[in-house]
């Protein structure tokens, strides 16, 4: 490779990474748009503010909600599109220090059934349920699986970074 194709690789990265920066903070602000103009803030504060342990443990069907006030910008995009979370199971679990967290299988409902980002959606649940500190693991219901065709079943098993059981 020639210094110029070289230099060129680079600022060709480089432009990428810049417009990918651009997309991702523009789609943050959108999907905080959205998610603000459908929320009531004493609302979501007080869904935050529950411990999701608790909720699973009662069978509270503030369970869900809490959940979703949980998600980031992956949340405009379930709620926008008449998606919705749901907890097929879930496991209580307690470390050697005695905190509890939740082992959590989710589904889908709504019109997240058919949608080709669905693989895309569910990494994006995953992710932002792991932050929280009560969710020790998010895996998915293999039902879910009959949703795609073969392609997009052979994608998202080998490449969505998500797990199925």
């Amino acid at each position: 490779m020639s210094g110029d194709e070289s230099t060129a690789r680079g600022t060709s990265k480089e432009l990428e990474e810049m417009y990918r920066e651009q997309i991702q903070e523009l789609m943050e602000r959108e999907s905080n748009r959205v998610i603000s103009e459908s929320i009531n803030p004493s609302e979501e504060n007080r869904l935050q503010s529950l411990s999701v342990v608790e909720l699973f443990e009662k069978g509270d069907s503030d369970l869900v909600p809490a959940l979703m006030s949980r998600l980031g910008v992956v949340r405009a995009a379930l709620e926008g599109h008449g998606g919705a979370l749901v907890v097929t199971s879930g496991v209580v679990e307690e470390s050697k220090n005695g905190r509890k967290s939740i082992s959590l299988i989710l589904d889908l409902d709504g019109a997240c059934v058919s949608c080709g980002a669905a693989p895309g959606t569910l990494k994006g649940i995953q992710d932002d349920l792991l932050a929280e500190s009560e969710i020790s693991s998010i895996r998915f219901s293999s039902s879910m699986l009959d949703w795609f065709d073969e392609i997009q079943r052979e994608f998202v098993l080998e490449h969505g970074g998500v797990t199925f059981v």
